[in-house]
């Protein structure tokens, strides 16, 4: 039976809401919730809107599904207990260890990727202080700065193993098949900053030639693209170079994690192929598919249709290949040339976009010299054409002819060879060449392993995404520092593409951003209610949910840390 009861206490009256019931045959209060002093509750109720619900004062409103969920992962991974056990539990600051620090380090650049300085502001935002019971001033960035000096260098690679580990037996991760690609970011490290030699100017594959670049490998698995290894590498120095050293380390490191080293393949890209590589490869024992440079193989590459066969299982895309062997990197290797419509429309799509932009650089080159309104030499002028000419396969479809001696003579004309682009688009559009040392497998096999290179693809494009799971902006300034910050975005990026990994297995097909997009959706709103005097009393809810929302909400258990109403 319910009530509401008073409680004096000087010249005050409070108000609560209490619960009877008799225990051991005798009437008991077994429950009861304050209202408020009596004139609060006079004055709430005299203030109802228009609908009979008392009104509050004022509303917030923090952003709680996404971080409610990472955390949830974080804390399922065991992640900063993992590093501690590594570099030593000791409090920072405020009782929070350095793998504390490095584990919200990781979710923050998963949510909404900030520097240090600005944590703690965006920390204040969330519902984290209420789910990790941490106050906002323990995550002063010098706090952050500490913890990360706190991790040794050379104790990166203990932690990656035994949170691999953790992965793999929490997870069940299948660990048969493992991809590696290489990438590097850019830094805006000062060209005279001699505190981070690892950043340095090389091929940016970002096309930011003026900045420094810090080199990162990856090793993940093709059973969701989950980083299970980590290279970080200097900048100037060419990709194919770390092959070997990786390879080595995930040799050595996984002997034990992933039962068999010899029971792995790898699978790469073109751009890691070297003779070293390969041999690299053999030695270890590890299996692997790559491909090879069309160039490489001109005349498997003429092969008439006719010479391929329908791939059964990629029927639906009329995927076609054809089995054979050549000669690879000093080698006899089995090789599978395949021809996908689907690649020969979007290369031909591309091609169209890039001939058009060097028919117009073409054109306004020709109309400027018809109008004797240049002053460059006959050499100039041939070296501006052939800049135009060089994007991948233009020369082979364009014939230009430049007349003249001198700049007020020169006269350009060209055409396009429409029988050079049928024949270019027969030789090369659609085909690639796969090169495996698995005899045994069928030629859809081989293919699948080939394809999964595109979840790691999709998560270092994910990585430059400077705002969901961001390894950008890198804004520190010592080699120490880049490093562990690049450890903890690895780690952030591995506990993103497990969530996708689990929404998959629970049959919401979402990519990384969407399934966070579908996270931050769900909100927390507190209301505040004004007494007389003192701190507002607040409520706490849950905004409205969508399907998909709900079924994210239930996924990742988030009524755990949903707050108390």
């Amino acid at each position: 039976m319910s009530s509401i009861i008073k409680k004096r206490r000087g010249d005050r009256v409070y108000l609560y809401a209490a619960t009877s019931a008799r225990v051991d045959g005798k009437p008991r209060i077994v429950d009861q919730v304050y209202l408020g002093t009596e004139d609060e509750v006079i004055a709430r109720l005299s203030g109802q809107g228009c609908d009979g619900l008392t009104l509050p004062n004022a509303t917030e409103h923090r952003t709680f599904g996404d971080v409610a969920a990472v955390w949830g992962m974080l804390t399922r991974l065991d992640a900063a207990g993992t590093i501690d056990a590594v570099v030593g539990a000791a409090p920072v600051s405020d009782g929070v260890t350095a793998g504390t620090y490095l584990a919200l380090a990781a979710l923050n650049r998963i949510c909404d990727p900030r520097s240090k300085a600005a944590f703690a502001e965006w920390y204040r935002t969330t519902a984290l202080p209420q789910i990790t019971g941490i106050r906002a001033k323990a995550l002063d960035h010098r706090q952050f700065w500490e913890a990360m000096d706190r991790v040794e260098i050379t104790k990166v690679d203990e932690i990656e193993a035994a949170l691999t580990r953790r992965m793999i037996e929490i997870f069940g991760l299948d660990t048969s098949g493992l991809i590696l690609d290489m990438t590097n970011f850019a830094t805006f490290i000062d060209s005279t900053n001699p505190h981070a030699p690892v950043a340095a100017r090389g091929k940016a594959k970002q096309k930011r030639y003026d900045l420094r670049l810090v080199g990162l490998g990856l090793v993940a698995t093709r059973d969701g693209g989950i980083p299970l290894l980590s290279r970080v590498y200097k900048g100037s120095l060419p990709d194919v170079t770390q092959f070997t050293p990786m390879i080595e380390e995930l040799a050595r490191r996984y002997a034990d994690a992933v039962q068999t080293p010899t029971g792995l393949t790898l699978t790469f890209d073109a751009g890691q192929n070297s003779e070293v590589n390969f041999r690299g490869l053999a030695a270890l024992g590890l299996h692997f598919v790559g491909s090879v440079p069309s160039s490489d193989l001109p005349d498997l590459l003429a092969r008439p249709t006719s010479d391929r066969a329908l791939v059964d299982r990629y029927a639906p895309e009329g995927l076609t290949a054809l089995d054979t062997r050549a000669t690879v990197l000093g080698a006899d290797r089995r090789v599978i040339l395949t021809h996908s419509p689907t690649l020969h429309t979007a290369q031909r799509v591309g091609f169209a976009q890039t001939l058009a932009k060097a028919t117009g650089q073409l054109d306004e080159l020709a109309a400027r010299l018809a109008r004797g309104r240049t002053r460059k030499p006959r050499a100039a002028v041939e070296a501006e054409i052939t800049s135009y000419l060089a994007p991948r396969w233009v020369a082979r479809v364009l014939r230009t002819e430049l007349t003249g001696d001198i700049p007020k003579n020169l006269r350009l004309t060209w055409h396009h060879d429409e029988a050079a682009q049928t024949a270019l688009e027969e030789e090369i559009f659609g085909k690639r060449i796969l090169v495996t040392d698995h005899d045994d497998w069928p030629i859809d096999q081989v293919v699948d392993a080939y394809r999964s290179q595109e979840d790691l693809e999709a998560g270092f494009r994910q990585a430059k995404d400077p705002h969901v799971v961001s390894f950008t902006p890198v804004h520190h300034y010592t080699d120490h520092k880049i490093r562990i910050h690049l450890f903890s975005c690895v780690l952030a990026l591995a506990v993103a593409h497990l969530m996708r990994r689990e929404a998959e297995h629970a049959g919401l097909h979402l990519s990384v951003t969407a399934l966070l997009r579908g996270l931050r959706g769900i909100q927390e709103t507190v209301l505040l209610y004004q007494g007389e005097r003192g701190r507002p009393r607040t409520r706490h809810m849950i905004t409205r949910m969508d399907p998909v929302q709900q079924q994210l909400y239930d996924l990742f258990a988030l009524e755990r840390h949903a707050p108390p109403r």
